[in-house]
């Protein structure tokens, strides 16, 4: 959940050791009409939020499934949304709490139950519950908590609230360090009786998860609790039987209370364990060789599967983090463990964080079990690497990956609406600086389109990858294509990618050497050489670092070619972007492109460069470039591909989301001779307006068209660069348009 404070402690016994798991489907298993399809993303700040901050964090829905309520607790306000009609989502504006946060929303009958922190202090804890009713979003009663609440829970006749009464990280307890345990108040359990379906006659009975003096219960001191008189509670889920099950995050355990009696009936340790095979350094490689060791796992969502086993997110917090998630029966017992799968399945579909592998990785924070057409479900979403994990848990004990939906960044509500076979994903991170708006997502059973790409396994591993730039041919391959990432990852790799899967398959990853070492390039442009080895475009940080690099069959480095000084010297950070090959021997053309005009060019006129290996000379050509529509973005080029004679470019602006407005392809015909004086320009045709693809799919419009690609068959392949999950939101769109004679006007 979104709070001012994330911290744990307590370190459990009885570890377990997982290097991985087997029987893990591949995404596209299961029958048909039983995987999710993307149909509508929905900025919430287009919901009433303007130009500030807004996020949807969780969410809602009414009982005929047509009204999404979602918490946005950085605008102090709680947003309605219409999903009559699932793929066009419409905003029904906001209402406002006054001063103060909403954490969590449940519905019951008529109303929402939405919970909201009060709190003046850490010290002075306090929350409410405001019940509102949906038809006209009238607050009909304000129910007092006690503290300071985190999560809702709703069953038939209860509704389950955990008080928290979160720590403040700043504040060092007596013998302890800046942001431990214990801190004063302790956390317990509220619950609402629903028996009645006037909310004024709803009463409220707290559950104590300390004596009266504070100190420990017996039940959470011999779970084994680190800090047992502090539980900290944080998620709450209720069974059929009802039993609410809490999670104690910071305290890396749950406690099971029985509604009706009030009483807790069990408390458990969630134990820690040794997982190996995970990236446990920020160093801009994905190594799936670090350990992390006798961890908690510090469970945050919990959901139960039947009325005899949940699941927790163990997202960690303070002193743990395993990376994935765990099946428990209810007494505490161990049935599953994801171990290292979960965060493979990041690196697998090209989301691997970097940045947050010395930390907890992909850190799954949410989770939901819901039922369709029969099947249950579980869905496990990661807060940093951006995506939900679909498993099929008919038999709890031996979960069965179906799917990966890539989402928004930072999804943080998962919410099942089986009655109208949807599954909605809210999201926490908004940035508007970096073009990235929080929002909601909407999937339902249909026939998946995304993700589009993926990998296989090399060396025990799946293959990582992420931040692809440019796309080639493979001669004399069908349907095969190489790739290459840009400086986000190190060092440089060439990936051969197989289209004739379904989705495409990063099959194999060569790494660039130089002088018998790792090489690392800015390669944003690959072109595969007719008779063998690769050019690179490589960028560069300043013009004059801007280079050619022909590599070998076997990724070694071979040459450098500087471009041309006096253009180097007026070239700033954005240089080369793409580059093509024409020709082969003597005959070979190579074909680049820069991103931007050069200082001193024409306005809205970029240079494309033709470099003749035979010769070692350059010629130069203007491209007329379309004026951004924006002052607050560009337009730029992102990729050349010679195909049947022509040149295909891509054109993009600086812009994703509601805001793109240009990712287009665009042909030109090469020039015979040699240009003469000055920079002709040449003559551009429109070959393909790339948004309605891009915007078919459901999803966030991603900002880095960076690949187009056509095999041997004559498919046209196009790719986004997904910046490495850092400021977006890590999905990379791969798709074919058509072919070249469908999908390009000559």
């Amino acid at each position: 959940m979104r709070r001012r404070v994330r911290w744990t402690a307590g370190l459990a016994a009885g570890a377990v050791v997982f290097a991985g798991m087997s029987g893990m489907a591949t995404a596209g298993a299961g029958p048909e009409g039983r995987l999710f399809q993307r149909l509508a993303t929905y900025p919430v700040h287009q919901n009433g939020g303007g130009d500030g901050e807004a996020v949807a964090e969780i969410s809602a829905v009414s009982r005929d499934g047509r009204t999404l309520v979602y918490t946005d607790a950085p605008g102090k306000r709680v947003g309605f949304l219409d999903l009559s009609v699932p793929d066009r989502p419409r905003g029904l504006g906001t209402l406002s709490l006054g001063d103060a946060e909403p954490t969590s929303v449940a519905v019951v009958g008529a109303y929402a139950l939405v919970v909201i922190d009060t709190s003046e202090s850490h010290t002075r804890p306090s929350g409410r519950i405001a019940v509102i009713r949906i038809k006209d979003r009238k607050t009909v009663r304000s129910i007092e908590l006690g503290g300071q609440p985190d999560s809702i829970a709703v069953a038939e006749r209860y509704a389950a609230v955990a008080i928290e009464n979160e720590r403040d990280e700043e504040a060092t307890p007596a013998g302890g360090q800046e942001g431990d345990l214990p801190q004063a108040p302790a956390g317990f359990l509220q619950i609402l009786d629903l028996k009645d379906a006037d909310p004024a006659r709803w009463g409220l009975r707290k559950v104590a998860f300390t004596r009266a003096d504070g100190s420990a219960l017996p039940a959470f001191i011999e779970a084994g609790l680190d800090t047992p008189q502090d539980p900290e509670p944080e998620y709450v889920t209720i069974n059929g039987r009802g039993k609410v099950a809490v999670t104690l995050q910071e305290n890396n355990g749950v406690a099971i209370v029985d509604l009706r009696t009030g009483r807790i009936e069990r408390v458990f340790s969630a134990g820690s364990v040794t997982v190996t095979g995970v990236d446990t350094e920020e160093d801009g490689e994905i190594s799936l060789t670090g350990t992390v060791e006798d961890v908690p796992r510090e469970p945050d969502a919990i959901s139960w599967i039947d009325d005899r086993t949940l699941a927790t997110a163990n997202e960690g917090d303070w002193k743990g983090g395993s990376r994935g998630w765990t099946v428990f029966d209810d007494r505490g017992n161990v049935l599953w463990d994801a171990g290292n799968t979960f965060e493979h399945l990041a690196v697998r579909y090209g989301h691997h964080n970097d940045d947050r592998a010395g930390n907890k990785g992909s850190e799954p924070e949410g989770l939901t079990v819901a039922t369709y057409k029969g099947r249950r479900y579980a869905f496990v979403g990661s807060e940093r690497s951006n995506f939900v994990a679909v498993y099929d848990v008919e038999r709890p004990s031996q979960p069965r990956f179906v799917q990966f939906l890539p989402t928004n960044a930072g999804p943080e509500g998962l919410l099942a609406v089986p009655s109208r076979g949807m599954f909605i994903v809210s999201s926490e991170t908004d940035d508007a600086s970096a073009g990235l708006r929080a929002g909601v997502q909407v999937f339902r059973l249909g026939k998946p389109e995304v993700p589009g790409l993926t990998s296989a396994s090399q060396n025990g591993s799946p293959i990582g990858w992420g931040a692809l730039s440019g796309l080639s041919s493979i001669p004399g391959s069908r349907d095969g294509l190489y790739g290459v990432w840009d400086s986000a990852y190190k060092p440089t790799k060439v990936f051969t990618i197989d289209t004739g899967e379904k989705p495409a398959t990063i099959t194999r990853a060569l790494t660039v050497t130089k002088d018998g070492a790792p090489a690392s390039y800015d390669a944003e442009g690959i072109a595969a050489r007719p008779g063998g080895g690769f050019w690179l475009a490589s960028e560069g940080a300043k013009g004059p670092d801007n280079r050619l690099v022909r590599l070998d069959a076997s990724g070694a480095v071979r040459q450098e070619i500087a471009l041309p000084a006096d253009l180097a010297s007026r070239l700033g950070s954005q240089g080369l972007e793409g580059v093509t090959v024409a020709g082969s021997g003597t005959s070979e053309q190579v074909w680049v492109t820069l991103q931007r005009p050069l200082a001193g060019d024409p306005a809205n006129v970029v240079r494309l460069g033709r470099y003749t290996p035979a010769t070692g000379a350059w010629a130069w050509f203007g491209y007329p470039i379309e004026p951004s529509a924006s002052t607050a973005n560009w337009n730029g080029l992102s990729e050349i591909t010679h195909v049947d004679g022509r040149l295909l470019l891509v054109e993009r602006d600086k812009a994703s989301g509601p805001a793109a407005a240009h990712k287009k392809v665009y042909a030109v015909d090469p020039p015979a001779k040699a240009p003469g004086a000055g920079l002709p320009v040449l003559t551009k045709r429109s070959a393909r307006d790339l948004l309605p693809d891009l915007r078919g799919l459901g999803g966030w419009t991603q900002e880095k068209v960076e690949g187009l690609g056509v095999t041997g068959s004559g498919r046209v392949w196009i790719a986004t660069d997904n910046d490495a999950v850092n400021d977006a939101t890590g999905e990379t769109v791969f798709f074919s348009p058509g072919t070249v004679r469908s999908a390009f006007r000559r």
